[in-house]
């Protein structure tokens, strides 16, 4: 889960929800200023815990299932191959072996 945008994405809500309230409230400037600024660092502070608390239950398992998927395709092949030289007599096996060899150089 993508979660670096979580902080940044709540402050701005946050921010667009104070400029609505101070300009239907007809808050005077300075007072506004001071209110906005504070709110921002509060909800930034709020989405970076968010952000961790995300991160922390909900960790990206996909690395590991896809090592595992590619675990599986290579056995899978490995065996596929072992089969097919089992059916060939000992020369043919010997020469499928040098023309594979040679196709994966190239």
């Amino acid at each position: 889960m993508k979660t670096k945008q979580v902080p940044i994405i709540i402050t701005l809500i946050a921010g667009l929800a104070i400029c609505i309230i101070g300009f239907l409230t007809r808050m005077e400037t300075k007072q506004f200023v001071k209110t906005w600024v504070i709110v921002l660092i509060i909800f930034y502070i709020l989405g970076c815990v968010a952000k961790l608390l995300l991160d922390k239950n909900f960790k990206e398992e996909p690395e590991e299932a896809t090592e595992e998927a590619a675990e599986e395709e290579e056995g899978g092949e490995n065996a596929e191959e072992a089969e097919g030289q089992a059916e060939l007599p000992k020369d043919q096996n010997d020469s499928a072996k040098e023309e594979k060899n040679n196709a994966g150089g190239r």
